[in-house]
């Protein structure tokens, strides 16, 4: 059953399951549309993987990487289901990546690829928002991958069993498909993923790993409404805006 936080009438956070009457929480059970819903997480870290389908490197004019491209996102980054994005002020290439995010359960270090599985809590969809203006000047892609609300996530964390190998990834913007692929088209299995990131750091419970975007990307524009869906999690809206 998938696991979602919100903000209660009474302004309490809480940590309820999302089901098919609603989102429930011990004798209660409210209705998503009005009450808020928080990110399922609260990360120290974003590990984020670039370049993980073949066709997104191809249109990027990338070659395949030979491991894993790491780069990080703060929690500052972090927004969630339901919120409005403002995009960076005075910015002409600011795009939408629909990543499956992979959460962790529990603080972890080197750990192999055959034992991923005993330390990753469940699955949630993100967006990475990309500000491609100062990505493609910068070598640690601070302004363009780490600014407030950078990084939407939702609308809940769903159990591992219930996202199959093969989940299908899909990003609508304002209601037209612009990103369609599956999970089954990573260079880079999760597996793999944790192995590399656990050889060089820790990872905290509450942690997420973004798994990277098939091509499709494209600009972000004043009031468009984003739509990020993985087979087996649900479906995460957003908007954006400029100042």
């Amino acid at each position: 059953m998938s696991h979602v936080r919100f903000r209660d009438p009474a302004g309490s956070v809480r940590k309820g399951s999302w089901t098919n009457d609603g989102i429930v929480f011990g004798d209660s059970t409210y209705d998503p549309d009005e009450i808020d819903i928080l990110p399922p997480t609260e990360p120290s870290k974003i590990v984020c993987v670039g370049l993980n389908y073949a066709d997104h490197a191809a249109e990027s004019g990338m070659d395949i990487p030979e491991r894993p491209l790491l780069f990080l996102k703060p929690p500052n980054s972090v927004a969630g289901h339901g919120d409005t994005v403002t995009l960076p002020a005075g910015k002409e290439q600011v795009e939408y990546e629909a990543e499956l995010g992979v959460v962790i359960g529990k603080q972890c270090r080197n750990v192999a690829a055959e034992d991923a599985d005993s330390v990753i809590e469940g699955y949630t969809c993100v967006n990475d928002i990309s500000n491609r203006d100062d990505q493609m000047v910068e070598q640690n892609w601070i302004r363009g991958k780490a600014f407030d609300g950078s990084a939407p996530i939702g609308p809940v964390i769903a159990p591992p069993d219930e996202v199959p190998d093969d989940a299908a990834v899909e990003l609508r913007l304002n209601g037209e498909v612009k990103q369609q692929s599956s999970r089954s088209e990573f260079i880079f299995s999760v597996p793999e993923i944790i192995e590399e990131i656990t050889a060089y750091m820790t990872l905290e419970q509450g942690d997420v790993i973004i798994t990277g975007t098939p091509a499709g990307v494209g600009p972000l524009s004043d009031g468009d409404r984003v739509e990020v869906e993985i087979e087996g999690v649900g479906t995460l809206e957003h908007g954006v805006r400029t100042d």
